[in-house]
């Protein structure tokens, strides 16, 4: 019986974690812009310096952003054809879970703790609601024509960052990667 209770905990456990780890992205662009004709980029600092996170931050996510367009092949210029700029939205998420597993009132234990009839604590179902809250952040980036002012391109991941520092860099790069995958959008001749 005591493998058949531990299997299911950890096939939830671990789907937990995958999906609170997962990055959904989604991404909109203006079917019009010549996408074939854009080969550099800049960042667009006032646009930038409004983003609501930390300087870090925002420095980790440059980094990647740089980092995805010059592996695509294009190049950073003072002149550029498009400018960049990334804001950012965040929302409290709870999340309560019924039921959890552990120690808890359950069954007849004894009058007080060494025995006899009564109710007592044990190993069980406790009835009491486990509540968890994270941060959910969505993350936008966009691609601005330089000639027209038009917004060309955007990309949006929604998904959560750590707070501890060894894993928050890796995070963004790994957000930042799987927004930057839809860009440039794949074009039919």
């Amino acid at each position: 019986m005591k493998n058949k209770l531990i299997t299911p905990l950890i096939v939830l456990f671990g789907f937990l974690m995958v999906s609170c780890s997962s990055v959904k992205v989604a991404a909109d662009y203006d079917k019009e812009a010549d996408f074939n004709s854009y080969k550099t980029f800049a960042f667009f600092k006032s646009g930038i310096d409004k983003a609501e996170i930390s300087d870090l931050d925002k420095r980790r996510i440059l980094r990647a952003i740089e980092t995805e367009l010059l592996a695509k092949g294009f190049t950073k210029s003072e002149n550029p054809d498009f400018i960049v700029s990334i804001f950012t939205k965040s929302q409290q998420r709870v999340d309560v879970y019924n039921n959890a597993w552990g120690m808890g009132r359950w069954g007849w234990g004894g009058f007080g703790p060494w025995g006899g009839f009564g109710p007592g604590w044990g190993w069980g179902w406790n009835n009491q609601p486990v509540v968890s809250t994270q941060t959910e952040g969505t993350l936008f980036i966009d691609l601005v024509d330089m000639e027209s002012k038009e917004l060309i391109w955007q990309g949006m991941g929604t998904g959560f960052i750590s707070k501890r520092m060894e894993k928050k860099e890796e995070q963004i790069k790994e957000f930042v990667m799987k927004i930057m995958e839809n860009y440039p959008p794949e074009l039919k001749d």
